[in-house]
């Protein structure tokens, strides 16, 4: 029989397809303080398509809530281009929309 997934990979399956299909996409980390939200910064600011899902899954287990946003040049609205993880443990600021150069392609948040 099958395993079945786990809320948490059922949640994050969106991000785990689109890193097989385009392993080129990165992901930029963002964490919430009380009013605002901050980019990660160093080395390991940008995640690389496969490290997306893990990466996510690991903060999740820990009881971090997160929102991703899906996003693509406006050029080419259907090409997924960028990816961002919101991470936070209390109240949140306001999610931020994307630019008007950028197309949300999909976005969830958990718990949802």
């Amino acid at each position: 029989m099958p395993k079945s997934s786990s809320p948490i990979e059922i949640f994050l399956a969106p991000l785990t397809k689109l890193a097989l299909k385009h392993p080129e996409v990165e992901a930029e980390v963002i964490w919430a303080n009380s009013t605002e939200w901050e980019p990660q910064q160093g080395t390991d600011a940008l995640l690389e398509a496969e490290e997306i899902p893990f990466y996510a899954e690991g903060l999740l287990l820990e009881g971090f809530q997160m929102h991703y946003q899906i996003l693509a040049d406006s050029d080419l609205p259907k090409d997924a281009a960028h990816v961002r993880l919101f991470f936070w443990q209390t109240d949140p600021p306001t999610l931020p929309t994307p630019e008007s150069e950028l197309t949300l392609i999909a976005s969830a948040t958990w718990p949802s």
